[in-house]
């Protein structure tokens, strides 16, 4: 079996995908806009294309505009013709789902990641009609999380197979790491991008409260990640006056992500969009307890007062009220955290996703050779 992913080979799903797939004896190769400078893919055997045209001046920007991917197509035809693959997949709906849909090859599978299905129809010129096209030519849609799915029924009727980015439980799992803290510190924290949309100024303000509430504690907040807020994030808790009380680690390898996350107590996704969750899944499968307001995904990787609390969004309050109750009562929150590890391992164990996608894959192929 070989598969040509179009996708950006420097994405830590991607990589993961890429990894999983390659390991499983998929003949995996990977299109992407911008250049991949490690050694990843050359230690998988996977050959990596990318349109020399579009490098220098790609990797300069955040978005290249949808338009200029006419100038890939030549490139990926090229690609195409080179790798000869049984499936093109297309990981984002709308970027390199464009890609998909405009070089003509068959079976194509487009996966919906999340903010090219919420942000992208609303925000780019003609990103309604760009979705409806890319979608229109998918021979098989996937997503992430049922979400995304009912959002995607809003641009294309054709069923959708929900594909979970899930996570290894051997990996991560629980450690004992004190790390940064005391034996007996309570630490709330989050692992994720310094990014407005991951509300982490929310989870600052909700600690904020809690500090003041229960002066008596040893609280301590985490914030582990780097991105663009991470300086006004930073003035943010001098202001409040917590500066003793947090630690900001800025980025971390993706091998000591488990670390991290057993050093917490409690786990908070506060995001103010979210299309899945996976960071929420890590925390869970080292059975961690977890507080996330009730948006996107979210809501559905959590069992409300079952693995966490999940509060609705824009609720501090109620926030505030799910870290007192998991910080004062210690068996509450080994209790939570146990049962998101086991619906970790029962829904959202890494490997079973992997085999879900292989028998995707497998299902186009004897489709196409049955046609």
């Amino acid at each position: 079996m070989k598969v040509l992913l179009l996708a950006e080979a420097n994405s830590a799903h991607i990589l993961k995908w890429t990894g999983a797939l390659s390991d499983q004896g998929v003949d995996v190769a990977v299109f992407s806009l911008s250049q991949f400078h490690g050694a990843f893919y050359k230690q998988k055997t996977v050959q990596v294309f990318t349109p020399i045209s579009l490098r220098k001046g790609y990797e300069h920007q955040k978005e290249i505009h949808k338009w200029k991917y006419l100038l890939a197509i030549p490139a990926l035809r090229k690609a195409i013709r080179s790798f000869k693959p049984d499936i093109l997949h297309a990981h984002y709906a709308s970027s390199y789902g464009l890609l998909g849909a405009l070089s003509g090859f068959h079976p194509l599978i487009i996966s919906a990641w999340g903010s090219d299905i919420h942000d992208f129809p609303n925000e780019a010129p003609f990103g309604k009609q760009i979705i409806r096209f890319n979608l229109r030519r998918a021979d098989r849609i996937l997503c992430t999380s049922s979400a995304i799915a009912e959002e995607i029924k809003m641009y294309n009727s054709s069923e959708v197979t929900i594909t979970p980015f899930g996570v290894d439980p051997s990996f991560f799992k629980p450690l004992h790491n004190p790390g940064f803290f005391a034996h007996d510190d309570l630490v709330i924290g989050t692992v994720k991008g310094l990014e407005t949309v991951y509300g982490i100024d929310i989870l600052i303000d909700c600690f904020h409260r809690l500090y003041l509430k229960k002066p008596h504690l040893p609280l301590k907040l985490l914030i582990v990640g780097g991105g663009t807020q991470e300086s006004y994030l930073k003035r943010l808790v001098k202001t409040l006056g917590i500066e003793d009380s947090v630690v900001f680690t800025g980025m971390i390898p993706y091998d000591e992500v488990p670390l991290y996350h057993n050093m917490l107590t409690v786990y908070a996704a506060l995001s103010r969009s979210e299309s899945f969750g996976v960071a929420v899944l890590e925390a869970s499968a080292c059975a961690k307890p977890v507080v996330v307001y009730d948006v996107g995904g979210l809501k559905e990787v959590v069992k409300d007062q079952v693995s966490g609390f999940v509060i609705p969004y824009g609720n501090t309050g109620g926030v505030v009220e799910a870290f007192e109750k998991l910080v004062e009562n210690p068996g509450l929150a080994q209790v939570l955290g146990q049962n998101g590890r086991e619906r970790v391992i029962r829904y959202y164990n890494w490997k079973d996703n992997v085999a879900r996608m292989i028998d995707v894959y497998n299902n186009m192929i004897n489709r196409k050779i049955s046609l």
